[in-house]
């Protein structure tokens, strides 16, 4: 039995990914169709493989012609982070049925990754609560792909409008509100740092990847120095 109050709680906090994804959506519903998809192939699109990014190289690539196989490997590396994602959430998601888990995973993006870890650290949460934050992010992507792509032909070069930054401007305002302590920041600024010199020094996506598990070991050092420091000065 779904219990409304924890699924309502769920859809509130999917309200800042739903107002980044309606520009995102709209921007890849019109690169998809200039780049010869369907509107019934992104409706699919976006409701099976759902990462943006992903979609987003997907249809670059199909543009460009790339083989079945180049498309999969790289739309792999791309989303690799989501099992770093996943495994971080696992840890909260104890007692949740193997069932359930595999729809609250298919859910996970990277927006909706950050509003659960953040609640999930103030508190326990229900799985309405992550049901209905997954699926209203969803459907709001879906239906701004889809309407995208329906209105397609009619702009010529969404990218003169800067919706092509929506996404990652999005995810940008979902890690500063984060950012309340002087660790958080730290981190932050060690993730980026490390993430551009890797971008810059090894090709590819694994940059992402690589900072992520760097830093999140970093961040446990640290976080296990303070807390000796701690006890040392209270002895």
């Amino acid at each position: 039995m779904i219990r409304k109050k924890y699924w309502q709680q769920g859809i509130k906090a999917a309200l800042p990914v739903i107002l980044g994804y309606i520009p995102v959506g709209l921007a890849f519903g019109v690169l998809a169709v200039q780049g010869g998809l369907t509107v019934h192939e992104v409706f699919l699109m976006s409701l099976m493989v759902y990462a943006g990014s992903a979609q987003f190289i997907a249809v670059g690539l199909l543009g460009a012609g790339a083989s079945f196989g180049t498309i999969v490997i790289t739309t792999f590396l791309v989303n690799a982070r989501h099992i770093l994602m996943s495994a971080s959430l696992a840890v909260h998601l104890k007692k949740y049925a193997n069932k359930l888990l595999v729809v609250i995973g298919f859910g996970i993006t990277d927006e909706t990754y950050a509003v659960a870890i953040s609640d999930f650290v103030k508190e326990t949460r229900e799985p309405e609560y992550l049901l209905g934050l997954n699926l209203a992010s969803q459907s709001v992507w879906i239906a701004s792909t889809v309407l995208g792509a329906a209105v397609g032909n009619i702009i010529p070069n969404p990218r003169v409008w800067g919706l092509d930054f929506a996404l990652p401007g999005m995810f940008i305002g979902l890690l500063v509100i984060q950012m309340k302590e002087r660790l958080s920041l730290l981190i932050a600024l060690i993730a980026f740092m490390l993430s551009l010199a890797i971008k810059i020094i090894v090709p590819g996506h694994w940059n992402v990847v690589v900072a992520s598990i760097s830093t999140a070991t970093i961040g446990v050092i640290i976080e296990k120095c303070i807390a000796k420091s701690y006890q040392s000065s209270s002895v």
